[in-house]
């Protein structure tokens, strides 16, 4: 028998093997790509219009300003010398190759709950993508915050490494649910208080928080009387995740950018089970409504916002406030309207805004700017109208208010 008789099976075998590894490797960069979707990488390592994860995405913080680093391959000013242990260990324990202690504006403190197999799958997916040779910036934070030493005391106080352990009293999908916005979703960092230091407690998570150099506010997902969804149907939450827009809320603002870059390419699974495990959120104890009457100045602030919201607001949202779903939201009996916090309303007044464009609503309707044909006063009233209309109940809104809002959103 001739040699090539053996020699040919054999090629035919390292052939077909090669092809199987080529698969798994594609494989392992698709559910990365996935992965990395989840994490909204893109949110803060990518400028709008620039290459993918090249960064120098400034991110203001009431601290000074950081400066997203290049994620892309690039040898020289990305992350193209990092092994997947490097990854894995800069994800883990928020700090770099070098030992270097990350800002927390990383959200590490999440992250650490990734298990190994999906940082290295979100490893080769960012290996696979284009290299930027771009150096990052410096940051250019005030002292002493320019002092990574620092970052030892907050990391005693605020940080608590390690992986996602399941909790086996709770059904799968729950823990599916718990995993993704625990970790990868990152979503306590908004909507957690967060302190002078920069840092939040575990007792206090998802209780809403002032998202402070984006004056908006992110509200409670643990009290009924904000965004608790203890009340929600799962497909109402779903919707509101993956779409924007659901028969119970919009999202605008921040958590617009989310569901864009992020949730809307999750599959049904995945985001029914965040939103079994966000229904499931222990419920605050109930805020306790005020029914004392309006006082004579906010009783005028009343009437006056009437007038407008009549003139401006009532062809969308009606006369009795009840919207036209999905499209135009209802403002009665609203929760995102009546939280303690005033800022989301005023901000939508001034600066108007839209859902995001996604898979399952791709012409999302919006709505549009009222700061350049209402003074301060003027959107003081509307707003302090539709929060105390139709059943409404909540503090009055003054032009301060708003002035600082209309201020900030011009800088």
């Amino acid at each position: 028998m001739r040699l090539s008789h053996f020699l040919l099976p054999l090629a035919a075998l390292l052939l077909t093997s090669h092809a199987s590894a080529q698969r798994a490797a594609q494989s392992q960069i698709e559910r990365g790509k996935y992965l990395a979707q989840a994490g909204d990488c893109i949110a803060c390592h990518t400028v709008p219009g620039a290459k993918i994860f090249s960064g120098n995405r400034p991110m203001p913080t009431p601290f000074g300003t950081l400066y997203a680093p290049n994620i892309t391959p690039d040898r020289e000013t990305g992350i193209g010398k990092w092994t997947a242990d490097d990854f894995h260990k800069m994800m883990h324990t928020g700090r770099g190759p070098d030992g270097k202690l990350l800002y927390p504006a990383m959200p590490f403190a999440s992250y650490t709950k990734v298990t190994r197999a999906d940082n290295d799958a979100i490893f080769a997916y960012l290996r696979s993508v284009p290299p930027v040779r771009l150096a990052t910036r410096e940051h250019d934070l005030r002292f002493p915050y320019n002092n990574r030493s620092l970052l030892i005391g907050w990391r005693t106080l605020y940080f608590n490494e390690g992986e996602y352990q399941p909790d086996r009293s709770k059904s799968v999908e729950w823990n599916r649910g718990a995993y993704l916005v625990q970790g990868l979703g990152h979503c306590a960092m908004c909507h957690t208080p967060i302190n002078a230091l920069g840092g939040s407690s575990q007792e206090e998570a998802f209780r809403g928080g002032l998202i402070p150099m984006q004056n908006w506010y992110a509200p409670s997902l643990t009290s009924n009387k904000e965004a608790g969804l203890g009340n929600w149907h799962i497909q109402d939450i779903m919707d509101l995740l993956q779409t924007g827009v659901s028969n119970r809320g919009t999202v605008y603002g921040p958590m617009a950018e989310v569901t864009y870059n992020s949730l809307q390419y999750m599959t049904d699974e995945d985001i029914r089970a965040m939103a079994v495990y966000l229904k499931a959120l222990p419920e605050d104890q109930p805020v306790a409504v005020d029914n004392t009457p309006l006082r004579a100045d906010v009783g005028q602030l009343f009437s006056d916002g009437r007038r407008i919201y009549d003139a401006k607001c009532a062809t969308c949202h009606g006369a009795q406030g009840k919207g036209k779903l999905p499209h135009y939201p209802p403002l009665a009996i609203n929760q995102s309207i009546t939280m303690t916090s005033a800022v989301n309303p005023i901000r939508m007044v001034l600066n108007g805004g839209y859902p995001p464009g996604t898979k399952k609503n791709p012409k999302p309707y919006g709505m549009p700017p009222f700061a350049h044909e209402l003074s301060d006063q003027e959107i003081a009233s509307v707003v302090t109208y539709i929060r105390n209309a139709w059943g409404n109940r909540a503090g009055p809104v003054g032009a301060r208010e708003v002035n600082t809002l209309r201020s900030a959103t011009l800088e």
